[in-house]
């Protein structure tokens, strides 16, 4: 391909001395020194131009790659008067410029690494600098290596083994992030595991604690309730040791017979009172201080004398044989009678009523125990 500047004129033949060299312009008169021949320049006739040139030999059967050298090629290709080809001939040595220093100078307006798309995020911030400078200068080498021999690509290595580096700690800094939030996690689940566990174990002894604080409240209740008994027994007994010296039993032998409600053919009711079987002529005492309110016959219950306490209860003593005293105040332990059988009975008993106030009769078994009698 041509290039866009139009290719110099070469020289004509007359141009030319008889040794084939440019005539200069000072040989106005054309003169020769030889005859005139073409001349064809060889490697081993024109010697290598030093400093900003150099001399690279033309690849076989290719164009020239710059102007310049498709310049030069047009120069070597003209015949006498007209256009030929260079086809048969051999290779012409070519000048091209020195872009060794171009190279210098191109390497210092290549943008950095780290400002391209896609790139800069690949290349750590230590490393930027060295491998972009390093992989703009392999590419500026790469680029005006000599035509005969194939680009150098030293920047790709070493862009490659940064981003490699670079994609290496990303990657090894993603798994300790992921391996990091597995271990918080892990510490967090065993945390929540540690405090339910706590919180079980403290409910666990929570719940003992009140099981031992209910469980020593009841026992404190009933040690409480125990001796509030044993109290109330105490009381109890020192009442009955009081009242037992103020009641005593009717009879001191005896035997208890017929008790309170029994039925039978003898009365016209259930029974009344409690009998306390006894041989004739025992004595019967008086149960309890008071006053003798009636003495005398009673029917069925023969010889009778009733016994008025002081809080109005009467003692009715019956079926006696004789009678002691028969009016008057009387003392616990007087004795006021004797037992009989007289009345409606079938045998020597004391038959004794309690009524209070003077009222219907009740049982008097649980009356006497209550008074402190042992019966």
């Amino acid at each position: 391909m041509a290039s866009n500047r139009p290719a110099p004129e070469g020289p004509s033949a007359y141009d030319l001395d008889d040794r084939g060299a440019f005539q200069g312009p000072g040989d106005a008169d054309n003169t020769n020194d030889g005859p005139w021949e073409e001349w064809n320049p060889t490697e081993d006739s024109i010697r290598s131009v030093r400093g900003k040139h150099r001399v690279a030999k033309q690849r076989g059967g290719g164009l020239a790659r710059s102007s310049t050298v498709l310049g030069v090629g047009v120069i070597a290709a003209v015949g006498a008067g007209g256009m030929a080809t260079a086809e048969g001939r051999p290779a012409v040595p070519i000048s091209m410029p020195d872009v060794g220093g171009m190279a210098d100078d191109l390497a210092d307006k290549l943008p950095d690494a780290e400002s391209l798309p896609g790139v800069g995020d690949l290349i750590s911030d230590s490393d930027s600098g060295t491998d972009s400078t390093a992989a703009a200068t392999s590419a500026t080498d790469g680029a005006v290596q000599d035509v005969s021999g194939p680009l150098t690509q030293a920047s790709g290595t070493d862009s490659g083994a940064g981003a490699g580096e670079a994609l290496r700690s990303r990657i090894l800094q993603q798994a300790d992030a992921q391996q990091g939030a597995a271990e918080s996690e892990a510490r967090e689940a065993a945390e929540h595991a540690a405090f339910q566990k706590a919180e079980t174990e403290a409910a666990t002894h929570q719940k003992s604690a009140e099981k031992a604080a209910a469980a020593k409240k009841a026992a404190e209740m009933e040690a409480k309730r125990e001796a509030e008994e044993a109290a109330r027994r105490k009381a109890e007994a020192a009442r009955l040791a009081k009242l037992a010296k103020n009641f005593i039993a009717p009879v001191s032998s005896y035997t208890l017979t017929a008790s309170f409600g029994q039925a039978g053919d003898r009365w016209a009711a259930d029974h009344t009172g409690q009998d306390f079987a006894a041989p004739t002529g025992t004595p019967v005492k008086a149960v309890h201080s008071g006053t003798i309110t009636q003495a005398g016959w009673a029917g069925s219950y023969g010889y009778r004398i009733v016994v008025t306490l002081d809080d109005g209860t009467e003692l009715w003593f019956c079926h006696l044989s004789s009678m002691v005293k028969t009016s008057g105040k009387i003392n616990t332990g007087d004795v006021i009678g004797r037992v009989g059988a007289t009345g409606n009975v079938t045998g020597p008993h004391l038959h004794l009523e309690v009524r209070p106030d003077a009222g219907d009769p009740i049982d008097p078994m649980p009356w006497l125990r209550d008074h402190g009698i042992n019966v």
